[in-house]
């Protein structure tokens, strides 16, 4: 499967070392772009890491050389969607031949103008719960490299379950700590 990660997934640490670390383990493969790491670099600027978020960009890359998708020209011209600047995800996915476009902004990615265009609109948590669901070890090393990542960070204990559920992911959250 080939996923496109939308900046919103990409963002939030937890969520896209989670996301990352499936993606390792060969259970999909991620797919992104020059503009939407552009645009996770200004989000990241407004909260103060930009030079890490190109740091982590350049990591990102090296880790999966396949991930870069190039633009091509005059695509999103021809591409609708209800905000105009999602448009370039629409067109990464198209471009890199992606299954998924990994998002939780459902609104701006409407189902029925995906499936026009051979891609599908997932959310991380349904999306992860269903991977764990056939894959529990590897899912769950991924979580678990995580959350060692958010104590080593924060200094302190971190619950796994408050930290996923932050991350936005409440199925999974349940499922890995059953």
């Amino acid at each position: 499967m080939r996923a496109v990660l939308d900046t919103c997934v990409i963002f939030p640490p937890i969520l896209r070392d989670i996301l990352l670390g499936v993606a390792a383990q060969g259970l999909y493969q991620p797919l992104w772009s020059a503009r939407i790491l552009e645009e996770w670099a200004r989000a990241a600027r407004r909260h103060g890491s930009e030079d890490e978020a190109r740091a982590v960009a350049a990591a990102m890359n090296a880790q999966f050389a396949d991930a870069m998708v190039p633009a091509r020209s005059g695509l999103e011209g021809r591409l609708h969607l209800p905000d105009p600047n999602d448009i370039h995800v629409l067109a990464t996915a198209i471009t890199g031949s992606a299954d998924i476009i990994i998002t939780m902004n459902a609104a701006d990615f409407p189902q029925h103008l995906l499936r026009a265009e051979g891609v599908e609109r997932r959310e991380p948590d349904g999306l992860l719960w269903e991977i764990w669901s056939h894959h529990p070890e590897a899912v769950a090393g991924a979580v678990a490299r995580a959350h060692a990542r958010a104590e080593e960070l924060s200094g302190a204990e971190v619950s796994l379950r408050a930290m996923l559920k932050r991350a936005r992911l409440p199925r999974l959250a349940k499922a890995v700590t059953a």
